[in-house]
């Protein structure tokens, strides 16, 4: 969600804390704003409502020499979006800023004692209490002293930096359930970050901070330390990115470029992980648990939106060809509803980002409880993969669009690697094993001939932008796609859709159906196909529009669909991740034709850090 940078060193601290911010954007945000230390005795602090062009038009008037600063983009939770809500936030004295990441929830009981103390709170965050507490116990203590002592005192979620020009050589950080990350750059010279993407233009070398860690950073050095003020030590990280992944490379949008990157994510994902031969998936970092594993009697797999919609699938896949019980679940709802976990429980975490604050959560619910966590996820060094027990990385590479794409099909392929790993540990034949090691290693081709098709669907979205309303339908494997399909072209178009079991649609939302509601069914030709035809044919029956997904070759659904895209055959559990490519692409060319800001849509963020 929010981005925060802060820079201490030799250089302007402006260009770079704007940068960071600008590499920072894809998060989503609905306002920015900086602080530095000018001539190290005052902090010049400017922000604004909107994009970040608009906090630049306001720099541009002003010179703000200084090599100590802080940044932030916002979104929202507490108070609307605008130039006064807009962090920084800073104390009644105006000599104490910080920018913050999370929710404080006890903001209002420490409010409303500040007040009774004489202080004049000016915003509707709760952010802003933050600043005040340091403040009163700055009164008593230094800058460091007090930090850490309002930091004792809140109840919540953050990522926190603040600088004050009292200690003008100085900037504090510090996390709680919010990621922040250290990156050095050079002698005397540092850059924090709530995301590395932030960083990486700088340096490699990084230190992840944990949970109620606190960063103290000056030109001599760094200190990390604990909520009672101990020192801790940390190991230095080498962030292996290329950073020219993070840049459009002459794509209109990075959501386009990242569905284009899909048969090369998959083939990175695959590489040196399927032995053919052999019928296996070669998941170095589940060996180890591999005989807890082999005795597992269940599986729940937990992750949010899109990576909730990959573990539906999942559920599919390891339960059919592993012969493992699976439950899905909101990683929101699943530590509320006090779960029922032992040590013969295996909870599966999928995430993009690894610091969704819902599925870290369920995680740390699910290891207390006894069961073993794995992690599926995206960003080395995240939370998440720091704290589940064992897991596999997607290797997708920076993700910058906000709907995910490539992220989630790195997923399902990883979920079809855990069910053959699974699947051979048990019953799963020889044979069997090698057709999915061998179909898999045929995904990047197919997904490739899908993406050639791109032009044909772009001008599908002509035929069908104009509609207000869509249905999305799939059976078995392709029922999760439904949801998928549907959760795509309202995120980045902002056209109602909604996804249903095919079966389903008999049974309510088909009283909707009329010649301005189409549906889009995923029919490829597999063991429910069928069934999927005379779905179909009861929408056209009530003269719905169906765009139909088909396998390559169907001779039946091109006669009764409107429109159809062709996806290679491939193994039934595969198909979703074919299907991917043709949703994918039609959400973005309608969002393209309404002319949405497809890769930052409005209200939503990234890597979603708050409950």
């Amino acid at each position: 969600m929010c981005g925060i940078i802060g820079y201490i060193g030799k250089q302007p601290a402006t260009p770079i804390i704007m940068d960071g911010l600008k590499r920072m954007e894809y998060r989503g945000y609905d306002s920015a704003g900086l602080a530095v230390i000018v001539n190290d005795q005052r902090i010049e602090c400017r922000k604004k409502m909107g994009k970040l062009a608009n906090l630049q038009a306001e720099l541009a008037k002003y010179d703000l020499p200084g090599s100590v600063g802080i940044g932030h983009t916002r979104w929202a939770t507490h108070g609307e979006p605008n130039d006064i809500n807009a962090h920084p936030h800073h104390d009644c004295q105006e000599e104490i800023y910080l920018n913050h990441n999370g929710i404080i929830e006890n903001y209002y009981e420490i409010k409303a004692a500040l007040e009774q103390q004489g202080h004049t709170f000016y915003s509707a965050t709760d952010t802003e209490v933050l600043a005040h507490l340091i403040e009163q116990h700055h009164k008593t203590l230094n800058f460091e002293e007090a930090f850490l002592a309002a930091l004792n005192e809140v109840i919540g979620t953050y990522g926190v930096v603040a600088i004050s020009n009292k200690e003008p050589e100085k900037i504090l950080a510090a996390r709680l359930g919010s990621p922040m990350i250290l990156g050095i750059v050079g002698d005397g010279e540092y850059i924090v970050a709530s995301d590395v993407a932030a960083i990486m233009q700088h340096t490699r070398q990084v230190i992840y901070l944990e949970d109620r860690e606190v960063c103290v950073l000056t030109p001599q050095g760094y200190t990390i330390k604990d909520l009672q003020a101990k020192k801790i030590d940390h190991a230095v990280n080498e962030v292996d990115w290329d950073v020219s992944q993070a840049q459009k490379q002459g794509y209109p949008h990075f959501m386009l470029k990242e569905i284009m990157e899909q048969p090369r994510v998959v083939l990175d994902c695959l590489r040196g992980r399927v032995k053919i031969e052999e019928g296996l998936a070669h998941l170095r970092g589940l060996h180890e648990y591999s005989e807890r594993l082999q005795q597992c009697n269940r599986m729940i797999i937990v992750g949010m939106g899109t990576a909730l919609h990959a573990a539906m699938v999942g559920e599919y896949m390891i339960e059919e060809y592993a012969e493992l019980p699976v439950e899905i679940e909101s990683a929101a709802e699943f530590r509320y509803r006090k779960p029922i976990l032992d040590d013969r429980t295996v909870v599966v975490a999928v995430s993009q980002s690894g610091e969704t604050a819902d599925t870290i959560a369920a995680v740390r619910e699910a290891k207390l409880k006894g069961a073993l966590v794995l992690g599926i996820v995206n960003v080395v060094g995240s939370t998440m993969a720091r704290e589940v027990h064992a897991g596999a990385y997607t290797h997708a590479g920076p993700e910058i669009g906000v709907a995910s794409t490539k992220a989630f099909t790195a997923q399902l392929t990883v979920l079809a690697l855990i069910t053959l790993f699974l699947g051979r540990q048990r019953d799963l034949s020889l044979v069997m094993g090698q057709r999915i090691a061998k179909e898999l290693l045929e995904m990047p081709h197919k997904m490739q001939q899908i993406l050639d098709q791109a032009d044909t669907i772009a001008g599908l979205a002509k035929q069908y932008g104009a509609y207000h309303d869509f249905f999305f339908i799939g059976r078995k494997y392709n029922f999760p796609m439904a949801l998928e399909g549907a959760l795509k072209l309202k995120e980045i178009s902002y056209i109602h859709a909604e996804g249903y079991g095919a079966g389903d649609m008999k049974h309510g939302p088909i009283a909707l159906i009329d010649d301005q509601f189409p549906t889009v069914a995923i029919a490829p030709q597999d063991s429910v196909y069928q069934k999927t035809v005379s779905n179909i044919q009861e929408i056209k029956a009530r003269q719905g529009k169906v765009i139909a997904i088909v396998t390559t070759g169907d001779t039946i659904l091109p006669k009764v669909a409107d429109t159809v895209i062709a996806i290679p055959k491939t193994l039934e559990m595969l198909t979703p991740i074919l299907a991917a490519v043709p949703l994918q692409l039609l959400a973005y060319h309608i969002a393209d034709q309404l002319k949405r800001d497809i890769d930052q849509p409005r209200n939503l963020a990234k890597s979603v850090t708050v409950e």
